[in-house]
């Protein structure tokens, strides 16, 4: 918002913000007409509580060119990243200003270069550890290039059968802690589950797949365009258990009880930080929602500090195996 700020851009009614985060920076009374962009569930909860109008998805926004001004914070991932770029300069009128800004620590100086190479010559502003960039769509840049970025985070077959883009968590492969907790889970699991973080699916094919007293298994995940990847995954296996796909943010609690509980729980929100208390969340929503004797798989960075947390919620905790830095735990409520 520094530009803004210091009028050396202008605010225009009628904007649209991909990659929208809630802040003190950010007013709705000074933005009238703001569309954000959002697809992770508790910054499009904050937004909304900001008085924003959120949509969850830019796909749906594809062809709707003519914004008067695009703000863009990008994701982490660089493939995605370009491809929002590019999208946005799609997206916006003919001389319509894009603006973006990336922290230092998460690359700034890559992503403005590679902005300047679709967008053009750009201004730009450094400040609070931050840098911010801005070009007028169609004033230069690499028009072959931005149709090439486009389309870099398209979804895409990354193994048989099984579909993904870049952006979401572990996007081409099964990352190794889902590994070995797929290695170690029990075919025994049945009833009510729920996966926890469930991403393009994986914790739940496994559990899908092995484990054929399950009657009902909800994901929950609070990044939307994974959880859509998850129910185009889950709908090819055939099941005869009824999948829910839950967009939501477990660390506010779930609106049910389960049997059992799979999850790899996130210790990272949308910067590069280590956030612990984000994992310990999950855990005390996992214990909140089992019925008694229920069970929770978990997978973890071995050093997180998981086990006084699972200590105040479970009356038995386990260590079933450890193995490249991680550790598998299961935990049982008293019945």
């Amino acid at each position: 918002m520094l530009p803004f700020a210091e009028a050396r851009l202008a605010r225009v009614p009628g904007a649209l913000f991909l990659g929208a985060r809630a802040g003190v920076a950010l007013h709705a009374s000074q933005w009238p007409g703001l569309v954000c962009v959002q697809g992770f569930r508790p910054q499009a909860q904050a937004l909304e509580r900001d008085g924003f109008a959120v949509r969850d998805d830019i796909d749906a926004l594809a062809g709707d060119a003519g914004w008067p001004l695009v703000l863009v914070v990008p994701p982490r991932q660089r493939e995605a990243a370009r491809a929002l770029y590019a999208q946005a300069l799609a997206l916006a009128a003919p001389d319509a200003m894009v603006v973006s800004a990336v922290p230092n620590e998460e690359g700034a100086k890559s992503a403005e270069a590679d902005f300047v190479r679709i967008a053009g010559p750009a201004g730009s502003l450094s400040k609070h550890k931050c840098r911010v960039f801005w070009a007028r769509a169609g004033a230069g840049g690499d028009a072959t290039l931005a149709a090439a970025w486009r389309e870099g985070d398209a979804i895409r077959e990354v193994a048989s059968g099984w579909w993904s883009r870049p952006g979401v968590f572990a996007w081409d492969r099964i990352d190794i802690a889902s590994a070995l907790l797929i290695e170690h889970l029990p075919d025994t699991l049945a009833g009510d589950g729920a996966d926890l973080g469930a991403g393009t699916g994986v914790l739940a094919a496994a559990v899908l797949r092995r484990c054929p007293q399950v009657r009902t298994l909800d994901l929950y995940e609070a990044d939307a365009r994974a959880l859509a990847l998850a129910g185009r995954n889950l709908a090819a296996l055939g099941t005869k258990a009824s999948v829910g796909l839950r967009w939501h943010d477990v660390g506010g609690g779930l609106p049910r009880r389960y049997d059992f509980i799979v999850t790899n729980p996130p210790f990272h929100a949308q910067g590069r930080a280590s956030r612990p208390e984000l994992g310990q969340a999950f855990l005390r929503t996992a214990a909140a929602a089992l019925r008694p004797g229920g069970a929770l798989w978990l997978v973890a960075n071995r050093q997180l500090p998981y086990e006084q947390t699972l200590g105040e919620g479970f009356a038995e905790v386990r260590t079933v195996a450890q193995r490249d830095g991680f550790k598998i735990i299961a935990a049982r409520r008293a019945a």
